[in-house]
């Protein structure tokens, strides 16, 4: 930049830390911050107060750091974790800390992102990417008692300029629609116990409208694990899924299908009966050589890779390319699938789905009859 661009009130100048050697945010390393504690991923809030604290409060600090990561699902965690990691990285290659937080070491660190320089070799990172890496700077530091003012004119003026040049229409993934799915389903051997699972959890996912992490988060009772993320009850008519999710519980209906051969409940009765399940995860990793059925729940990367093989095995959307068949297909398919199909009040759909509102459900909905409601004629022209 050869410009005086001013974000607030900084100059070009003021953006180049090689015109200023030795700011006051340039320390290596922050009063009181470790370098340990610096590139850790998740810190506690309670971590110094713990050791000044007497100790027989030593059992209730320990519960509230459980507390601590329990505010957030184990994904978005991981991915704070990789954030700071990333930031801190960074930081220290331009001889900058990345604590005590300063909007404008923040501000340069966003534009780096956005221009592909934050890392060597590096790619401009997305618009979605940034906002995610600029959100996990901000927890990291809250957690540490040092929040970021991501309002500061430092950060807030470049973070919209990055999303008016950069900014894209959302990659929506494909929908597997009924027929698809049952195409799906053929390409699973029936006789083995991982394509009896793999056939519960895409007809389950599809019927539930589930998230991937949904999925692999069902127990076959309450209260069986701690990771857990719901339940299942198996009753003549359906079975009801009790979930946690991003707003709370929610309960989801699953109707029995015209025919075993889709009906995801019969599929489900069908994996616990073979896997002989009695408590703990509902979807395990099958092992040896696909012969038993270990203790652990599946991870929710299961899913989406289960949906793009099976896609890809079952020929759909045969007219594209198979890298480009590979993109278009995830976890998220199923859930849009459903949300395309069902024939129902687009209400039923909303709760299925967990939607606060119908506006989100729309956006799964790749089939819908956009102009059903034609204001242009209603205008009168």
């Amino acid at each position: 930049m050869c410009c005086s661009i001013k974000t607030g009130q900084l100059t070009n100048s003021e953006f180049h830390a090689s015109e200023n050697p030795a700011p006051p945010y340039s320390t290596p390393a922050a009063d009181g911050i470790s370098a340990s504690e610096v590139s850790a991923g998740l810190p506690s809030p309670l971590a110094e107060a713990s050791t000044s604290l007497p100790a027989h409060l030593q059992d209730l600090t320990d519960r509230a750091r459980g507390y601590v990561a329990a505010a957030s699902s184990a994904n978005t965690r991981k991915a704070y974790a990789s954030d700071w990691k990333h930031f801190s990285a960074w930081c220290r290659r331009q001889n900058l800390s990345p604590l005590p937080p300063d909007p404008q070491v923040v501000g340069l660190y966003i534009t780096a992102c956005a221009s592909g320089s934050a890392e060597r070799g590096g790619k401009p990172n997305s618009v979605s990417t940034i906002e995610r890496r600029l959100a996990a700077i901000g927890w990291n530091c809250a957690q540490r008692g040092m929040p970021l003012e991501r309002k500061d004119r430092a950060i807030a003026t470049v973070m919209a300029g990055i999303r008016n040049r950069h900014a894209a229409p959302p990659r929506q993934k494909e929908a597997i629609l009924p027929e698809d799915l049952i195409a799906m389903l053929e390409t699973l051997d029936r006789g083995s116990l991982r394509g009896l699972r793999d056939r519960a959890m895409l007809l389950i996912g599809f019927a539930g409208g589930l998230r991937r992490s949904e999925i692999t988060g069902l127990d076959l009772g309450r209260d069986q694990t701690e990771d857990g993320r719901g339940w299942i009850e198996i009753f003549d008519k359906g079975a009801l899924l009790t979930l946690r999710g991003k707003t709370g519980w929610r309960e989801v209906d699953v109707g029995r299908g015209s025919s075993d051969a889709t009906c995801p409940v019969a599929a489900l009765e069908t994996w616990i009966k073979f896997a002989k399940l009695a408590k703990g995860p509902l979807f395990r990793r099958v092992t040896g050589q696909g012969k038993n059925v270990g203790p652990d729940r599946l991870n929710d990367q299961e899913v989406a890779r289960l949906v793009k093989k099976t896609a890809l095995a079952a020929g759909v959307r045969g007219d594209l390319s198979e890298a480009e068949r590979e993109q278009k297909f995830a976890g998220h398919s199923l859930r849009a699938g459903l949300a395309s199909s069902a024939e129902v009040d687009e209400r039923h759909v909303q709760k299925q789905l967990g939607h606060a509102s119908a506006e989100m459900t729309r956006r799964y909905q790749r089939r819908r009859d956009r102009f059903r409601v034609n204001l242009t004629k209603a205008a009168g022209l």
